[in-house]
């Protein structure tokens, strides 16, 4: 049996189940790194202010580089018996340098130390979040300066509504992915304070300098109280809530891919990259990546709702609930950093079949609004227009044809203010290009819109 670095106060030991179910370095191990890198800092700290002889802390820190060269080189076996990543990177430290290891504990607890290694770790998830979030913007904004021309249907309950540009479809979602690069950005704020130093839960008798440690990790600042310091999970907390919001952001997107490659739209081909067959169907393309991120969305809000259920109820500062604070965390991050590649390779690699898109507004009754604002425009109140345009669609509905089919005199029948214009008005391009409202999908407004994105992503 290993013995435990705890284990003066007790007198029997764990059933080895009960030692299974209680330990967490099944998981926690992914913060091995952050963890060397906590202790370098709080030792050269216990040397800075005279806790630690130099002597002792150079001993500490050539032993924590060398367990750190055996980690990196896989030659770490992590136990069980040593219950979580603290404990097994501490084991390896006694086995390394012999009893001088017991010195780096000196005013730290696992619960400031659990905590410090889990903004580290966090700190650098964010980082790739904003990275990878950076590359996904910018991919859309390439994307959408080649097609500002190209004419899609606009739709509302996903019936065709007006056409649009597919460049402003795109940076409909460059804007939200914004937001989330935002959200993600300012959760950085509270991810980079420092927790070392905090101890157990009220602060240590040692004159320690917690500024230091935060300086040596390079944190913004510490705690400012050591209770909120190892009970604070608020961070963790925006991150699933940011990680949340970004996942449905891409299921939206990977909802209207889905159906853009379908048989019924055409608008877009996958590439086979991203794509997969049929065990029985020979002939199927199935957008499986898009699915899957479509399917990932529910397992990160399940983390979300996790930790807040966790979270809901625990009295200050630390209760062992808190272990269950990581794999929704871990899960996460690896959910939406996997997801944000697959996402920009799927949209680096697909085809647009831009005259299946424009045929699409030929073919439908999403210029109905040009007629009404042409009626509008030329003086006749927006109501009166808009009954006579719904009276033309259903009588165009029953006879089977569209608006751009209706014959002058009968257009002249309904009103004298429409004159032979009226044609060019019906037009899905030239409808799309009139749009330049601020924000609108008119061609100059896109290409305002990209120029803007283009500087924001410098």
């Amino acid at each position: 049996m290993v013995e435990k670095l705890w284990g003066g106060r007790f007198e029997e030991s764990v059933s080895d189940w009960v030692e299974e179910f209680g330990a967490s370095i099944s998981f926690d191990q992914k913060m091995a790194r952050q963890d060397l890198q906590g202790s370098l800092a709080h030792v050269t700290m216990l040397a800075k202010t005279g806790i630690l002889t130099e002597a002792e802390a150079e001993k500490i820190k050539d032993g924590i580089k060398a367990v750190e060269e055996k980690y990196e080189a896989g030659q770490i076996e992590f136990t069980v018996a040593n219950e979580d990543v603290h404990m097994n990177m501490e084991s390896y430290l006694h086995d390394q340098i012999g009893l001088v290891a017991g010195k780096l504990h000196t005013a730290r607890s696992r619960n400031d130390q659990v905590a410090t290694d889990m903004h580290l770790y966090l700190r650098d998830v964010l980082h790739q979040t904003i990275e990878k979030l950076h590359t996904l913007r910018t991919t859309l904004v390439q994307i959408s300066e080649t097609h500002i021309e190209t004419i899609m249907p606009g739709y509302t309950h996903l019936q065709h509504a007006q056409p649009i540009s597919f460049a402003h479809h795109l940076m409909a979602y460059y804007q939200m992915l914004t937001r989330d690069a935002e959200r993600f950005t300012f959760n950085l704020e509270h991810t980079n304070i420092s927790p070392l130093g905090a101890a157990a839960l009220a602060g240590t008798t040692f004159p320690i300098d917690r500024k230091l440690t935060a300086d040596l990790l390079d944190f913004a600042r510490p705690y400012e109280n050591s209770l909120d310091a190892v009970s604070d999970r608020d961070f963790i907390l925006e991150f699933l809530s940011n990680s949340s919001i970004l996942m449905m952001h891409l299921s939206r997107f990977c909802e209207e891919i889905i159906l853009w490659c379908s048989n019924e739209f055409k608008f877009i081909s996958l590439s086979d990259s991203f794509s997969t067959g049929s065990s029985i169907m020979p002939q199927k393309k199935n957008p499986d990546m898009a699915e899957l991120i479509r399917g990932k969305t529910g397992r990160v809000y399940g983390d979300l709702v996790g930790l807040l259920t966790v979270m809901k109820s625990l009295p200050l500062a630390y209760n062992k609930d808190l272990q269950e604070d990581k794999e929704g965390m871990f899960d996460a991050a690896k959910t939406i950093l996997t997801s944000l590649d697959v996402m920009n390779g799927m949209l680096e690699t697909m085809t647009v079949n831009k005259d299946i898109m424009e045929k699409s507004t030929k073919s439908d009754f999403s210029n109905a609004t040009e007629l009404a604002d042409y009626l509008a425009a030329k003086g006749l109140p927006f109501r009166e227009a808009h009954e006579i345009v719904g009276k033309l669609v259903l009588e165009c509905t029953k006879q089977g044809y569209y608006l751009q089919d209706v014959p002058l005199k009968r257009y002249q029948e309904l009103s004298n203010l429409i004159e032979s214009d009226i044609y060019q008005y019906l037009d899905s391009k030239t409808a799309v290009g009139r749009r330049n409202s601020y924000g609108g999908t008119g061609f100059e407004a896109i290409k305002e819109q990209i120029q803007v994105a283009k500087k924001s992503l410098l």
